[in-house]
């Protein structure tokens, strides 16, 4: 399974709820998102990010899929002016036996 894991840093830090509830609705209308998963920071510190969003994915195909979905692009259009930072991690997880 991959795992794509995105932080992202907000101008406005309110526009982290409204981001969640966007992407949230994301999972059940595009078929090559497995799992998402989405996590408002609690704690404001000097290093908090806003949102982090984890999907997983059969495969690399499968989260270029999603990536490429018009959905997906019709989500990066709207957020894409709201964020000043963002970081990405993509990772194989073993499947637990």
């Amino acid at each position: 399974m991959l795992v794509h894991v995105v932080m992202m840093k907000f101008a406005d830090a309110g526009d982290a709820a409204k981001a969640k509830l966007r992407l949230e609705e994301l999972a059940d209308a595009v078929p090559d998102i497995r799992t998402l998963s989405c996590f408002l920071n609690e704690l404001e510190t000097g290093v908090s990010w806003h949102l982090l969003l984890r999907t997983t994915h059969l495969d690399t195909a499968d989260l270029k899929a999603y990536q490429a979905h018009p959905l997906h692009h019709e989500f990066g259009a709207w957020i894409r002016p709201l964020l000043t930072d963002r970081a990405v991690v993509d990772y194989t997880e073993a499947e637990v036996r």
